[in-house]
């Protein structure tokens, strides 16, 4: 199982609440080194820091874990509905058309 993700996911909500490694470091009573060792894959944080960085980024572990679970589509299509859901009707349309295209296509390769 490849856990890379979760330190490339801290970076990405890290990066949306505009602090810098340094910042997180201080509000997690963590080293900014180790943050960075987090974001580049190279540790997996117990637990405990995993849910104090959360907690600093005001992230929710579902979609920092996004693509470790199982589950982890459902996050991604609650992600992608609220992105279609800023669009005109018109819009939404037409990537639908899109996306039963590729659907279609993919029926196809399979069989």
């Amino acid at each position: 199982m490849d856990l890379s993700s979760i330190g490339i996911n801290i970076k990405k909500y890290r990066k949306i609440k505009k602090i810098t490694q340094e910042e997180l470091a201080l509000n997690t009573n963590l080293t900014p080194n180790y943050i960075g060792m987090i974001e580049r894959g190279e540790k997996i944080p117990s637990l405990e820091t995993f849910i104090t960085i959360l907690n600093a980024l005001d992230a929710s572990a579902d979609k920092v874990l996004t693509n470790v679970l199982n589950t982890g589509y459902l996050v991604k299509f609650s992600e992608l509905s609220d992105h279609l859901s800023l669009l005109s009707v018109k819009d939404r349309d037409m990537i639908n058309a899109v996306v039963k295209t590729l659907i279609q296509h993919s029926s196809k390769i399979s069989e």
